[in-house]
């Protein structure tokens, strides 16, 4: 537990003598500076410095005597002090970064590897969208961006194309029935997901079973463009295939060479 303590206070500026020091004031609280370099293993030699710092941050106080007595203030005021100096800190930085940023919109693609923080990144576009989201998306993806979507069904409208995950529905839900995914999935080597928001920022990412996931993300109105449309012409490529049936499809594909190459990546069917 005391480790847990420490790693937490040095997080704040605290050494990790100032955190022994400080722990063990609060275990034997007013005793003398030498008594407590015996109790906390702070050297000897380093124990009045160790003091004089933690003094300085107001996590102790002296009671006058002859020695000086050290006693801890409590965690409760410490922990509010820390979090009020931790406040300030960071509304002054927010005010004077915010005074250097130029205000010169520039549309810059950035690009996102591993998957915790491409998932990351989704769920964070997600819970900003404000108007509208497109979202094309496999079932081993789906479960850990669901529940953010979830949150915003009946707020704004969501157009979802599900790649397997036939029990989900999340807005208005068109199911990628007319190719096995694991088809797809081959020609793409992973599973290929695109995420639009109220038409003003998108991410394109490759998930793979071999752990090589990457994504770029987007303001850049072309990039933003050409997702929202691959999504809608997936839609309506399944609408069509429901409302015709796939071996209308396959029939006009598999005639002909330049079709073949489109759905397959193959020149033939061979």
């Amino acid at each position: 537990m005391e480790d847990k303590i420490i790693d937490e206070l040095q997080k704040h500026g605290f050494s990790k003598y100032e955190c022994k020091a400080y722990i063990g004031l609060l275990k034997s609280p007013a005793i003398t500076g030498y008594e407590l370099s015996k109790r906390s293993s702070v050297p000897r030699s380093m124990i009045y410095e160790v003091l004089g710092k933690l003094l300085d941050k107001g996590a102790i106080q002296t009671v006058p005597s002859d020695p000086i007595i050290y006693k801890p203030v409590t965690p409760k005021q410490l922990l509010s002090r820390l979090k009020e100096e931790m406040n300030a800190s960071l509304e002054l930085l927010e005010t004077s970064l915010s005074s250097l940023e130029s205000d010169q919109k520039i549309d810059v693609v950035t690009r996102i590897v591993q998957y915790e923080h491409i998932v990351q990144e989704m769920l964070s576009m997600i819970r900003q969208a404000e108007t509208e989201i497109w979202l094309s998306i496999w079932s081993p993806v789906l479960k850990d961006i669901e529940k953010a979507v979830r949150e915003k069904e009946g707020t704004i409208p969501i157009f979802t194309v599900l790649f397997g995950a036939e029990d989900k529905i999340l807005g208005h839900t068109y199911h990628h029935n007319y190719m096995a995914p694991d088809i797809v999935s081959k020609r793409m080597g992973g599973y290929l997901t695109i995420l639009v928001i109220d038409e003003k920022e998108a991410l394109i990412a490759k998930f793979s079973d071999k752990g090589s996931e990457w994504a770029v993300k987007s303001t850049d109105p072309a990039l933003v463009l050409i997702a929202t449309e691959y999504i809608r012409h997936d839609i309506m490529v399944e609408e069509i295939t429901q409302a015709f049936g796939p071996e209308k499809l396959d029939e006009m594909w598999k005639a002909r060479e330049d079709l073949i190459h489109v759905m397959t990546g193959k020149n033939s069917l061979v």
